[in-house]
């Protein structure tokens, strides 16, 4: 139940009307609020005291609120246009999967509820007021309290146009996708599901006695989120083994395979119940899929690096913070990919692996960077970082063969053979570290 409410929170928040939606009814209690508050209190007394406050009289009060609503209806189509045009931009110039977090940004929300919360407050107060050849009622601190919530208003305008100035910067782009990264990755590593079995152990997925029947997919799209816990219980109480064959991230087609069991019978429950641990989406998401936000990243490091764009320093900026995510990652127990409920194998999963990972962030920067020598030269530094930071002998392995892959572009394409020893130089180095730690 909390997976599937965290699920529905990661999409909630990841819309531009929730937020809004929210602040204008709050404004609208705030407005009857404030009409019955002057109801209550004794209006004489403050008029006497404070006539420039609360000395409005109904034309005055229905001109002033009639004036805020419809600025701020104004201006709250001006913000959602300045939205726009920023996504559009920012899809053109860095990458269309960088859009989900324009529109989950919580200041854009903010602003736009703000303007819309004014409106409305206006609105219902301006019906309240009644003057002429009625019986005269003006609520004056609801007028009062309108009057300042269009100074705060204002406050927020200048406050979006700066923020929309830095929020669409290459660095700003890139920093809130890792940060909502290494979040996920906070969140995700190490998973418990059952108890690890050994990569060793003879409880391997090939030496389970028994046939692999294939479960087809009810659905088509990205398989956003899997509840393993579901799938385990699932497992123990049919007594068989349940093996995914699509990993979180990875697109499913309806009446494709999407697990396979073994060990007993499948029937149409079967197929529901192991689907009903699968969420599938139209795209991917951070919620339990941390390689979509390097995704994210590596895209805005390809967009740099193609001939049209030419922006080294953008991949640079790329790489430093694929390489901050790298960095978590290296010290972290990753999930193992079999499950077992003391002896017997239960679950045999598919996720994300320290040597995966490396690969997803650094292959087609690689594959894209021939002859660009401070791009190359980044990420040799960054492979050094990360030898430094992990113990573990795969790992360790996967970082040598990486920066081998790194100095083989270099001898390729780079022909300045003082270039090609400056990163050949850091090269060296690294391979000294890795072969220091065995």
């Amino acid at each position: 139940m909390m997976k599937k409410l965290r699920r529905l929170w990661d999409q909630l928040r990841s819309s531009l009307w929730l937020v809004p939606a929210l602040i204008v009814i709050g404004a609208v209690v705030l407005a009857a609020v404030m009409v019955d508050a002057g109801a209550l209190l004794d209006m004489d007394y403050l008029l006497e005291r404070w006539p420039r406050l609360f000395g409005v009289g109904a034309a005055g009060s229905r001109g002033l609120l009639t004036s805020i609503a419809g600025s701020m209806i104004t201006v709250a189509g001006v913000t959602f246009s300045i939205t726009i045009v920023a996504l559009t931009l920012a899809s053109s110039q860095y990458s269309s999967r960088i859009l989900q977090n324009f529109m989950r940004d919580r200041a854009n929300q903010i602003v736009l509820g703000v303007f819309l919360g004014v409106f409305a407050y206006c609105l219902v107060v301006l019906r309240t007021i009644r003057g002429g050849d009625e019986v005269v009622f003006v609520p004056a601190i609801a007028v009062l309290t309108a009057l300042l919530l269009a100074f705060v208003a204002i406050g927020f305008l200048i406050f979006f146009i700066h923020h929309v100035a830095v929020s669409i910067q290459a660095t700003s782009i890139i920093e809130s996708a890792a940060r909502e990264t290494l979040e996920a990755v906070d969140r995700l590593f190490p998973a418990d599901v059952g108890n690890p079995v050994s990569e060793d152990s003879p409880q391997a997925e090939h030496a389970y006695p028994g046939t692999w029947t294939m479960v087809p997919s009810l659905k088509t799209g990205y398989i956003q989120a899997v509840d393993a816990d579901a799938l385990f219980e699932l497992a123990r109480e049919r007594d068989i083994v349940v093996k995914m064959e699509r990993a979180i991230g990875e697109f499913v087609i309806e009446g494709a395979s999407i697990a396979s069991v073994t060990g007993g019978k499948r029937d149409e429950a079967l197929v529901r119940t192991l689907n009903k641990a699968y969420a599938t989406g139209r795209q991917r998401t951070l919620t339990q899929d941390a390689a979509y936000g390097i995704r994210q990243i590596v895209d805005v490091a390809l967009k740099a690096l193609s001939p049209g764009i030419n922006d080294t320093t953008t991949a640079i900026h790329c790489l430093d913070f694929l390489g901050a995510i790298l960095a978590r990652l290296a010290t972290r127990a990753i999930e193992p990919p079999r499950r077992s409920d003391g002896s017997r194998l239960r679950l045999v999963t598919r996720g994300p692996t320290f040597q995966r990972l490396l690969g997803e962030s650094f292959d087609q920067i690689r594959q894209n960077a021939d002859g660009n020598v401070a791009t190359l030269s980044r990420l040799v530094q960054i492979l050094e970082i990360l030898a430094m930071q992990t113990e573990d002998p795969h790992r360790r392995s996967a970082i040598r063969q990486q920066a081998a892959l790194v100095i083989e572009v270099v001898d390729r394409s780079v022909p300045a053979a003082y270039d090609r020893a400056s990163v050949q130089a850091t090269y060296a180095r690294l391979v000294s570290l890795l072969d220091a730690k065995g």
